[in-house]
C-alpha cells in the first residue's frame, strides 16, 4: 500500500476498492438528504386541497420512476431496469399512502410533515425487525420520501442527467434514482459513503468500467462542491486538498496505468500458458446478465461464478422461473461454446435475498446461508434448478452449489437437482442430461475432506474470500478485525493446497474464484497450486493473463513450496513483494499489488 504522506501534503479517505482504475476530475456533490420541512398545520378548509397535492406528487413519482425504468432498460438492460420494482411498490403501500393521507386528515398536518412522520414510523419499524430484507430497504424508501418531498415542497431536484463537464460523484449512497438519471458520459468515477463492493453504486461503476470507492464513511462534509479530487479505485483511496506533489504523483500513476492496461488488452486474445507450456484457464465472475460485454471484451474464456443472487434482492417475492431461464439464457448463449458456471442462490451472511428469506440472526455468516438455505427452500431451490437446465441448451452450463460443510449437502442438493431433471422430463421440456455439477470450497470442514467431496461432483471452485474468513475466524467487513484477514496466512495456504492436491488426485477439475484470483500478487502462488482455473473481475483479467503468461509454472511450484515453509503472512507477502518487484516492475509500478 502507498503511503501518500511520504509523498506531499494531501488528506485522504480510505474506502472499499470498488472498481478499478484512477480518475482526478472536479467532484459533484449529490446531496441525497431530505429537504427540511417546517411544522405546519393546516386549516380544516385546506385538507382536501392537501390531500390532492399529495396523491399528485405521488403519481408525478410514479410516472418519473417509470420513465427511469424504461430508460434504464434501453441502456443497460432488464435486470439493472428491474431494481426500480422495489420503489414502485412503496408508491402504493398502504401504510405510506393511507399513513400520509389519514394524518393529514386527522391531525390536520401539511402534506410535508404528514409523510415525513408517516415515513419515520415506517422506517423505524423497519429498522427494528428481524427481517433483513425490510432493514435493507430503509435507503430506498427515504429516498422515495425524498423525492416525494421535493414535489411537495417545490424544490428543484438533483440530477445528474444534465451534466454539462465532467465529474466525479460524492454522495452518501447512490440509489437506482440517481444513476438511472444521470449523463453516463459525463460521470468518470464514484465515492460513497456508505456501501459494499455489491452495492448498486459498486455494480453500476464495474458496468460503466468507471474508477469507484465505496464504504468510504464520512466524506461528503469534507469535500467542496467542485473541489479537484482523486479517485484511486484500485487502492480504494480518494485523495482532496492536497498538493502538487500528489498530483504529479498520481498524473504519473495513471498515465502508467493506462498505458498499461491498453498494453495488456492487446493479450486479450491470447491463451493463459506458461512458458513452460501449463494452460490455465481465465474465467470472469459476472454479477448481472449484462456484465458478461465486460467479461468478453476483456478476454474472459468462460464465466467461472455467475452469482445469481441479483434477482433475487430488492423484490418481494422471487423471480419466477421464466425471468431466471431468460436471464441465464442471455449469459450462456453470449458465451458459447464457452462455459458458465452458474452457482445457486447464496443469500445469507452479507447477501439478501426476498423478504422473509433471511431472518435476522445473531450470526448470520455462521447461520441460514448458501445452499442451508436452499435445501430449506425446496420450492425456490427446484425453481431455479429447473430455469438453470433449460438455460443449459443454449450452451455449455456447470450448476455449483455454495456454502458445502458436509457431504450429506451434497447428496441432499444432487437429489433435488434430480428431481428438477425428471420434472422437465415429464412435462417434455428440452434440457442437457450431462449438465456438469461443483461445489464451492469456502469452508475449512470442506477443504478438509475435499477428497471425499470429489468423489460426489464433476469439478470444485474454491471460494477465497469466504475461506479466509472462516479459516481465521475473520469477519472480512468488520473494521476492528479487518487487519487479520490475511490470505497469505500458513493455515489459509495449507488449505489451499490440500484442496487442489485432493481434486487431482480424484482426477477432478479445480478453480478458484475469489479475490485471490485477482490479486496480481497471489496469483503466482495460484499458478504454483495446479488449478485449472482462475476467475475474477473482468477488468483484472489482462494483468492476470500477463504474469501467467511471463512465468513458468516449475519456477510458480518453486515460489508455493517456499511460501508453504514460512511461518506467517507477513513473511509471506514480503516474499512475493520482493518477487514482484524483480520480475514484473511494470505491474509494481501501476501499484497494482496493494
Amino acid at each position: 500500500m502507498i503511503d501518500l504522506e511520504s509523498i506531499g501534503k494531501t488528506q485522504y479517505r480510505k474506502g472499499i476498492p470498488a472498481s478499478p482504475g484512477i480518475v482526478i476530475g472536479r467532484a459533484f456533490i449529490l446531496d441525497t438528504e431530505r429537504p427540511h420541512v417546517a411544522a405546519e398545520c393546516i386549516l380544516p378548509e385546506r385538507v382536501d386541497e392537501e390531500v390532492e397535492r399529495f396523491q399528485a406528487a405521488v403519481d408525478d413519482v410514479k410516472s418519473e420512476l417509470l420513465r427511469l425504468q424504461n430508460s434504464l432498460e434501453e441502456e443497460l438492460g432488464k435486470e439493472h431496469a428491474r431494481i426500480f420494482e422495489a420503489h414502485l411498490m412503496m408508491l402504493e403501500d398502504s401504510m405510506v399512502l393511507d399513513g400520509t393521507i389519514r394524518r393529514v386528515r386527522e391531525d390536520r398536518l401539511s402534506a410535508p410533515l404528514a409523510l415525513t412522520e408517516t415515513i419515520g414510523s415506517v422506517t423505524a419499524a423497519m429498522e427494528r425487525t428481524d427481517d433483513e430484507y425490510l432493514r435493507d430497504r430503509v435507503y430506498d424508501i427515504k429516498d422515495i420520501e425524498r423525492r416525494l418531498l421535493i414535489r411537495l415542497l417545490g424544490r428543484e431536484s438533483d440530477t445528474l442527467r444534465h451534466l454539462s463537464d465532467d465529474v466525479i460523484v460524492v454522495a452518501r449512497e447512490l440509489a437506482p434514482t440517481h444513476t438511472a438519471s444521470m449523463h453516463k458520459e459525463r460521470v468518470t468515477g464514484f465515492a460513497t459513503e456508505a456501501g459494499g463492493r455489491t452495492s448498486h453504486a459498486a455494480i453500476m461503476a464495474r458496468s460503466l468500467e468507471i474508477p469507484a470507492v465505496v464504504g468510504l464513511g464520512r466524506m461528503t462534509d469534507l469535500i467542496d462542491q467542485g473541489e479537484s479530487i482523486i479517485v484511486d479505485g484500485t487502492l480504494g483511496i480518494v485523495a482532496y486538498k492536497y498538493d502538487q506533489s500528489i498530483l504529479d504523483y498520481y498524473l504519473d500513476r495513471k498515465k502508467k496505468y493506462e498505458e498499461f492496461e491498453r498494453s495488456l488488452l492487446k493479450l486479450k486474445d491470447y491463451p493463459a500458458v506458461t512458458r513452460d507450456g501449463r494452460k490455465f484457464e481465465l474465467a470472469a465472475n459476472i454479477e448481472i446478465p449484462d456484465e458478461v460485454d465486460s467479461a468478453i471484451s476483456h478476454g474472459a474464456e468462460a464465466i467461472g461464478l455467475f452469482r445469481t443472487e441479483y434477482l433475487f434482492i430488492a423484490r418481494d417475492n422471487p423471480p419466477t422461473e421464466d425471468e431466471q431461464y431468460e436471464a441465464y439464457r442471455h449469459v450462456v448463449e453470449a458465451m458459447a461454446p464457452s462455459s458458465v458456471v452458474i452457482r445457486t442462490l447464496d443469500v445469507g451472511g452479507d447477501k439478501f435475498g426476498p423478504r422473509g428469506a433471511s431472518p435476522r440472526e445473531e450470526n448470520p455468516f455462521l447461520g441460514w446461508r448458501g445452499i442451508r438455505y436452499s435445501l430449506s427452500k425446496p420450492d425456490v431451490f427446484m425453481r431455479q434448478l429447473r430455469a438453470i437446465l433449460r438455460a443449459s441448451v443454449h450452451g455449455s452450463v456447470r450448476i455449483m452449489f455454495p456454502m458445502i460443510s458436509s457431504l450429506h449437502e451434497v447428496r441432499d442438493a444432487k437429489q433435488v437437482l434430480e428431481a428438477s431433471r425428471q420434472e422437465l422430463r415429464t412435462s417434455g421440456t428440452d434440457f442437457r442430461e450431462d449438465v456438469e455439477i461443483g461445489v464451492m470450497i469456502e469452508t475449512p470442514a470442506a477443504a478438509t475432506i475435499a477428497d471425499m467431496i470429489a468423489d460426489e461432483v464433476d469439478f470444485m471452485s474454491i471460494g477465497s474470500n469466504d475461506l479466509v474468513q472462516y479459516s481465521l475466524a475473520v469477519d472480512r467487513g468488520n473494521d476492528r478485525v479487518a487487519y487479520l484477514y490475511d490470505e497469505y496466512h500458513p493455515a489459509v495456504l495449507r488449505l489451499l493446497e490440500q484442496t487442489v492436491r485432493s481434486a487431482k488426485k480424484r482426477r477432478k477439475w479445480v478453480g478458484l474464484c475469489g479475490e485471490m484470483a485477482g490479486n496480481p500478487l497471489s496469483v503466482l502462488l495460484l499458478i504454483g497450486l495446479g488449478l485449472d482455473e482462475l476467475s475474477t473481475s473482468p477488468l483484472m483479467l489482462p494483468e492476470v493473463k500477463s504474469i501467467v503468461r511471463s512465468t513458468s509454472y516449475n519456477s510458480a511450484r518453486k515460489t508455493l513450496q517456499k511460501a508453504l515453509n514460512m511461518k506467517t503472512g507477513s513473511e509471506v507477502r514480503r516474499y512475493l513483494e520482493g518477487i514482484f518487484r524483480k520480475r514484473y516492475p511494470e505491474i509494481s509500478a501501476t501499484e497494482l499489488i496493494g
